[in-house]
């Protein structure tokens, strides 16, 4: 049931996609048709993930009057009450981003999947109104075959975007540097962690893969870099 619920409403439309992008694109690139599919899927996302993101900023800029709430000393039921007016005033729900995020994983998880596995013709999955790629070409612009796995020169910008992207996300954390609580240095210990250990890993899980799915993850880096960008200048506005 789950498996019919997975291939009908995320792998199969996805496997479809990139099958259709191959057959147009140039030369039957794959690695293009990649790059084409991620940005497609992520602007669709965009929407959702955009909000989330702004949350997030909100919550971030709402941290040091979260903080003055929390020492103020009054009892837990009068700092429920200001919090709760607190994200009143300002529109927000620190419940939103996450919720947000949850929507998006499985899609995302999917189009992964897809890029993992590749163009597999005898899945049955295709549509009869797809039309097969007659010439499926890997290697990506004539230089990187992305069937392979090893690919240094992805994995290592899989890992610089995946620092760019956490240099960008923890910026607005870091207000209140005086903070002691072990909450605020949980936060920044995790902060810390994606931005110099996370990159290594994902490096690292890139050389582990395909060149499909390490160039996956470098366009989707991307284009959360220039989202992250854009909701950081819509906020200082």
């Amino acid at each position: 049931m789950l498996s019919n619920i997975w291939d009908t409403v995320l792998y199969g439309p996805l496997l479809n996609a990139l099958a259709f992008l191959v057959s147009i694109v140039p030369w039957g690139d794959v690695g293009i048709a990649v790059i084409i599919l991620t940005l497609i899927v992520k602007t669709v996302l965009f929407p959702l993930s955009q909000r989330s993101i702004e949350s997030q900023i909100k919550m971030n800029l709402l941290a040091p009057e979260l903080k003055k709430i929390k020492d103020s000393g009054v009892s837990k039921e009068e700092q429920a009450r200001k919090t709760f007016e607190l994200y009143k005033q300002h529109k927000t729900n620190p419940f939103s981003g996450c919720f947000l995020v949850l929507i998006q994983i499985p899609i995302i998880f999917a189009l992964y999947y897809v890029f993992l596995k590749g163009i597999n013709i005898e899945s049955g999955l295709f549509y009869s109104f797809i039309k097969v790629p007659e010439h499926i070409n890997m290697v990506f612009l004539g230089i990187l075959d992305i069937s392979q796995k090893g690919l240094l020169v992805l994995a290592i910008l899989a890992g610089i975007s995946q620092y760019f992207q956490a240099r960008l996300i923890s910026k607005p954390a870091i207000l209140n540097k005086s903070a002691g609580s072990f909450q605020e240095n949980f936060t920044n210990s995790m902060q810390t962690q994606m931005k110099y250990v996370f990159p290594f890993v994902v490096a690292f899980i890139a050389y582990s893969v395909s060149g499909a799915v390490a160039l996956y993850w470098i366009t989707s880096n991307i284009f959360a870099i220039g989202q992250q960008l854009y909701a950081n200048n819509k906020n200082k506005k």
